[in-house]
């Protein structure tokens, strides 16, 4: 008996037809919706955002698209097969599959290669340098890792359900046993993920920040002058409070230096400081705030400040040194620590750590505050950045001073969820934007995204409240509804340092966002997080209004300070944001 062999028989069929139908099958054994949402989530993550990313973030934030596609592709093609749902042919429907995934394949590529431009924008839009070097491979390497860590895990929890699945599916109904499954495995990762992993992570990072604030600097001998927190005439011990703090305590700017700028008679502004250690509660923090403030005579200056710092205990230093150089020094301001994370992780992890002990320490001032003569009291102003911001603004509750008002606030960079500056900014006027709302007349709460924007403003009420905040801050414009909703400061009228080519996308801008809000320090000075010297002394002019000043010496001592004058980036001045201040040199 004799045998033919088929034409279309793998001994004569030629090689590159047999590697093609292999590469089909391997294909088609993967999720074509995974792979196509994942592919395209990775593409739009390419694109601008608030904060320019190097390659290294951007790789990252690839791969975490990627997966957080995948996974939205997985399921709806899940859900399609579990709606008993078919294509009317196989064959085209496989086909169409692999065809749209090999388009969103050449769409990554496309952007990879456009990314460099794109990230330029941002950097140009901030006077940074360009990036020179096009690297879309290695940011599609470096994209590998958290792509394949991600979708492996969540291989793994989708095989928890289908295990789960055939244990319920010997008791009940399979398709109630697979929801069954779905919310019982997802209870699970719920709270392994929430109480175990995240919370021990923010609880190694809480105990890894407390160590280094308690550490660094411990063996600095204590400062001499009796005024200053941590003297041993102080209440404060010097061992309870950390390096951030210790800044804020010693850097501040004497009379005689405030004089010789301003050429005006000026005193050594006063600064207190309770840390963390201090004392065991935020109520015993504040009683002993008010005893150090007793003690070297906080409430008989003219200008009185309570200032919540930021999560790690840092008070900006130019925040501070420009109130005190305005009023000649005549300042006395209060700090108390609540925190050892950076701002970042507390307002991802616990934003209201900080309003328990700003309340405590506006409670315990104001109480003081509102006993004193009317005539001889100080103005009492609350300020904070960031994480502050929130705290201080949460600390008064309006209908308890209605009565007798404090008499302003500066609140800088206030983070999205700040409840007061949400609410504010959700009454704005219909006619102003989003990221720059205007408040009926202006006369109590003004927005401001420069200093600028403070000079043309109507007349004050009795009341003073500034919200000073970039357009590029992702800490004040995130919003947990971006996965599904496009954010309000990207429709009608656009913020001019923000891209025109920013875009919302379904789910990649929230990812987009949540990594600038990473970044948000690492912009330079007036753009993201880092709020300008020159910015804070507008703010406090606005607030305040100093009346040792004329409007041309007021022009003239921001140019001294800032050495190069208004809307000048500080280079070496007196100003330094990102560092501990040093008095660098005196201007003439």
């Amino acid at each position: 008996m004799s045998s033919s062999i088929s034409p279309h028989s793998s001994e004569t069929e030629p090689r590159w037809r047999r590697l093609v139908r292999f590469a089909g099958r391997r294909l088609d054994t993967l999720s074509a919706g995974g792979w196509l949402f994942g592919l395209l989530f990775a593409a739009l993550s390419l694109t601008p955002s608030l904060i320019p990313r190097n390659v290294v973030v951007q790789g990252i934030l690839c791969g975490c698209a990627f997966a957080a596609g995948y996974g939205i592709g997985v399921f709806l093609e899940w859900l399609w097969n579990f709606l008993e749902l078919r294509w009317p042919n196989r064959r085209i429907a496989r086909w169409t599959g692999r065809i749209c995934a090999g388009a969103c394949l050449i769409l990554t590529i496309a952007f990879l290669w456009f990314w460099t431009g794109w990230q330029n924008s941002i950097r140009a839009g901030m006077g940074e340098a360009p990036l020179e070097a096009t690297q879309p491979l290695l940011v599609a390497l470096i994209a590998l890792l958290p792509a394949a860590l991600l979708v492996g895990i969540g291989t793994l929890i989708v095989h928890g359900v289908r295990l789960v699945a055939r244990w319920l599916g010997r008791l009940i109904p399979p398709r109630v046993a697979l929801v069954g499954a779905m919310v019982l495995v997802g209870l699970a990762t719920a709270t392994v993920g929430d109480g175990v992993i995240a919370r021990g992570l923010f609880l190694a990072a809480d105990r890894f920040y407390g160590n280094f604030d308690r550490l660094v600097g411990i063996s600095d001998p204590p400062p001499t002058d009796p005024l200053h927190s941590g003297s041993p005439q102080s209440l404060v011990r010097w061992d309870t409070i950390g390096i951030d703090a210790r800044v804020y305590v010693e850097t501040g700017p004497t009379a005689e230096e405030i004089a010789e700028l301003t050429r005006k008679p000026a005193e050594t502004p006063l600064r207190v400081y309770v840390g963390l250690r201090s004392a065991e509660t935020p109520e015993e923090r504040a009683a002993l705030a008010i005893r150090e403030m007793d003690r070297v005579g906080a409430f008989d200056r003219s200008v009185l400040v309570l200032i919540m710092p930021v999560g790690t205990g840092w008070v900006e230093p130019a925040a501070v040194d420009t109130l005190e150089f305005l009023h000649g020094g005549d300042v006395a301001s209060v700090a108390v620590q609540y925190s050892y994370l950076t701002s970042w992780l507390s307002l991802v992890s616990e934003p209201d750590i900080g309003v328990e002990t700003a309340r405590a320490l506006f409670n315990a001032v104001y109480e003081r505050w509102t006993e004193m003569p009317h005539d001889r009291r100080p103005k009492l102003y609350l300020h904070g950045l960031s994480l502050g911001a929130y705290s201080s603004a949460a600390s008064a509750q309006l209908y308890d001073i209605l009565g007798d008002p404090f008499d302003g606030a500066l609140w800088v960079g206030p983070p999205f969820a700040s409840a007061a500056w949400r609410t504010t900014t959700a009454n704005r006027d219909p006619g102003s934007p989003f990221w720059r709302p205007r408040i009926g007349q202006e006369t109590t709460v003004r927005f401001a995204n420069t200093g600028d924007d403070l000079d043309d403003a109507e007349v004050w009420g009795p009341l003073r409240i500034v919200y000073l905040q970039y357009p590029s801050d992702p800490i004040v414009f995130f919003d947990w509804a971006l996965p599904y909703r496009e954010p309000a400061w990207l429709s009608g009228e656009r913020a001019p340092s923000v891209s025109p080519l920013l875009n919302w996308y379904p789910v990649v801008t929230f990812l987009q966002l949540a990594l600038d809000m990473a970044l948000a320090q690492t912009a330079p000075i007036g753009f993201g997080h880092v709020y300008a010297p020159q910015d804070y002394f507008d703010g406090w002019v606005a607030v305040t209004d100093p009346q040792d000043f004329s409007p041309a010496e007021l022009e003239a001592l921001e140019a001294k300070l800032t050495r190069h004058g208004p809307r000048a980036l500080i280079e070496g001045g007196w100003f330094r944001t990102t560092s501990p201040l040093l008095p660098i040199s005196l201007l003439p």
